[in-house]
């Protein structure tokens, strides 16, 4: 078994543990995570969040600095007006089909419950089929026109322009 499959393991029954843990045991499991002591006011609600939380970025890693930058964005926004404005993600529902042109060919993707399908091929990530598609690193949402672009910045030596990006829905409701 892998090192990460015992970790995530390992996590996933000291979470199961949390909520059965007294006050005292969880103080000493956030000096252990946090090697500190931890405030007298905390509820043990919020102990028991600290903790798993904690537990987990230690198991599995941390939030890599675009999600974090963004939740940083989000609180500050939340203190300055008690409230806080997040972009909508798109939700693609199965029976969406995704269409994209890519070098003077269409490429057509059908959403499923439990991933994409392509080529009578099902495939779990848009970034492995925009991968599969360009030969190149891609990401899947910006490939298919799901998210913007970014600034111009990128390492390639050519540079990349998404066209003809568009998605189609079967549901009635969008």
């Amino acid at each position: 078994m892998s090192r990460a499959i015992q970790d995530a393991t390992a996590c996933r029954e000291a979470l199961a543990r949390l909520p059965e843990l007294n006050l005292g045991e969880l103080r000493r499991e956030w000096r252990t995570l946090y090697k500190t002591e931890a405030s007298p006011h905390l509820s043990r609600e919020l102990l028991v969040q600290a903790v798993a939380y904690r537990m987990q970025e230690v198991a599995l890693g941390r939030l890599r600095p675009g999600p974090q930058r963004q939740l940083r964005q989000i609180a500050q926004q939340f203190k300055q007006n008690g409230a806080a404005n997040t972009p909508p993600r798109p939700e693609l529902r199965p029976g969406t089909r995704l269409v994209r042109e890519w070098q003077g060919r269409t490429y057509e993707v059908l959403v499923l419950d439990d991933g994409f399908s392509w080529q009578d091929t099902h495939h779990r990530s848009l970034s492995a089929l925009a991968r599969k598609i360009t030969g190149t690193p891609w990401s899947g949402p910006l490939f298919f026109g799901l998210k913007p672009n970014r600034p111009a910045n990128r390492r390639s030596s050519q540079p990349v322009y998404p066209t003809g990006a568009a998605m189609e829905s079967n549901n009635a409701s969008g």
